[in-house]
C-alpha cells in the first residue's frame, strides 16, 4: 500500500518586487511564517503566486520545504542572495519584518525552495 499523497496546489499572494524576482527565476527560496495552513506543503507541491489585485500569476514546484526558527536562523541557513539577489540580508531583514510582525515570526519560518514551472 502507498503512503504517497497527492501533489497540492497552493495559491499565494506576492508583492510585486517579490513577484518580479520569481517570474524571472532570479529567486529561489520563498519565506513564510508557519502557518498552520502552510503545515502540509512538501517537495511536488504547485505554488501559483498572484500579485495581490491583479490577473498576473507564475507558477512554481515545490523542491522542499525546511523549518527554522526565526527569519535570521532562515537567511543564515539558505544565504540571502537565494531569497532575494537584489537586497542585503539586513535589507532583507528589514523588509521580512515589515511584512511579518514578531509574534507572526514568533510561529517560526519557513524556506520555500522552488523552480518555475513553464507551460
Amino acid at each position: 500500500m502507498s503512503t504517497t499523497r497527492a501533489a497540492r496546489r497552493h495559491e499565494l499572494n506576492l508583492y510585486r518586487r517579490y513577484f518580479d524576482l520569481v517570474a524571472a527565476g532570479r529567486k529561489s527560496i520563498e519565506v513564510r511564517v508557519r502557518y498552520p495552513h502552510l503545515a502540509d506543503m512538501a517537495a511536488g507541491d504547485q505554488i501559483r503566486f498572484r500579485v495581490k489585485g491583479t490577473a498576473e500569476t507564475c507558477d512554481v514546484r515545490v523542491l522542499r520545504v525546511t523549518p527554522y526558527p526565526d527569519f535570521e536562523t532562515l537567511l543564515d541557513g539558505e544565504g540571502p542572495a537565494n531569497v532575494n539577489p537584489t537586497a542585503s540580508r539586513e535589507q532583507q531583514l528589514a523588509n521580512i519584518r515589515s511584512i511579518y510582525p514578531a509574534e507572526k515570526e514568533s510561529l517560526g519560518a519557513l524556506a520555500i525552495e522552488m523552480e518555475l514551472v513553464f507551460g
